[in-house]
């Protein structure tokens, strides 16, 4: 990592990226786990931000922890702790070899962005870092020429922490980063490091709505379950779809502009991908004490169950008792 320009006195933010696989059976107490050390986390200096991404088989087999800090002495100073190296030893039986620790420097954390990224760890030989930079941008170029890329970037090791390099690809959906991964042009070019480096291993990162559930104060810091995640999302889908196709498809796109279906369906789906993104967010943090509560009660996951579902009824009664006024019979 380059030391800051004098003309620029700003350090910018790192975010420590850990990947880690749990033996089978160990997901409820690496959980517990995990809240404990989110909660140490969160009070140490330069802290910033936490986001937990759960396994989502069979793409993404590994926990996916990221870590903000505000710089770079913030992160390495966490990495070190000795409140941190005692939970890591605790994990380590329910743990499927070791943990992957990597920082990236920047405003994105590197992961996110993508709906799909691969985390790509490589120990380069001895002398051979020119050569590989220059490998790199060879592999940077085939890469960029297949469908559904979205970008890259290359992270050199950070000594007495990160000792591999560290390549980020992002990708728009799982079969494109796969076609990618599995392709013979790539092999190829694998073919052509080997003389270059010792080792290295890929990790795949899967985001789906977790953007959208993302609580200030939460206890454990990590996205809620995904059956919880689908559930808020059918709550704010189905009447966003059913008030766009009553008010917006049928009156404008298909009354007065006349479009084809292929056409007003696209814009219909388009404004409602934007107003989910702006509405559910704050739909769910009203549930965040359903979500992502900071300790396990049976009465409240079933109390937020049933709230959740009394609201689907309110829904359906709604939309079937006032359809005429509300919207046209469809």
């Amino acid at each position: 990592m380059t030391a800051p320009s004098s003309a620029r006195t700003e350090t910018p933010p790192v975010t420590v990226v850990t990947q880690t696989r749990v033996k089978p059976g160990k997901s409820e107490d690496f959980a517990g786990w995990q809240r404990r050390i989110s909660e140490k986390v969160a009070a140490q200096p330069g802290f910033v931000k936490e986001t937990i991404i759960s396994p989502s088989p069979p793409a993404q087999l590994d926990w996916v922890i990221l870590q903000r800090f505000a710089s770079s002495e913030a992160a390495v100073a966490w990495l070190h702790s000795s409140e941190r190296q005692r939970l890591v030893a605790e994990v380590q039986p329910f743990l499927v070899g070791q943990d992957d620790v990597h920082l990236v420097t920047g405003e994105h954390g590197g992961v996110l962005p993508a709906p799909i990224s691969a985390v790509i760890s490589t120990r380069i030989k001895p002398g051979q870092e020119q050569a590989y930079q220059a490998w790199c941008r060879k592999i940077a170029a085939a890469q960029a020429r297949f469908p559904g890329f979205q970008g890259f970037r290359l992270e050199p090791p950070v000594p007495g922490v990160q000792e591999d390099w560290l390549t980020i690809l992002r990708f728009d959906s799982e079969p494109n980063l796969k076609t990618w991964l599995d392709s013979p042009e790539r092999k190829k070019l694998l073919d052509e490091a080997q003389d270059l480096t010792d080792e290295f291993h890929v990790r795949v990162v899967r985001t789906g709505f977790d953007q959208w559930f993302e609580f200030a104060g939460s206890g454990a810091g990590a996205p809620p379950a995904a059956w919880k995640q689908d559930m808020m999302v059918l709550l704010v889908l189905y009447p966003l779809v059913y008030l766009l196709t009553a008010w917006l498809q049928q009156p404008l796109l298909v009354g007065i502009l006349h479009l084809p279906y292929w056409l007003y369906l696209f814009i219909n789906n388009a404004v409602g991908v934007v107003l989910l993104s702006l509405i559910l967010p704050r739909v769910s943090r009203r549930f965040g004490w359903w979500l992502n509560p900071a300790d396990r009660n049976r009465k409240r996951e079933l109390a937020g169950i049933a709230l959740v579902v009394a609201l689907y009824a309110f829904w359906l009664l709604l939309f079937w008792r006032f359809q005429g006024i509300i919207g046209p019979h469809l």
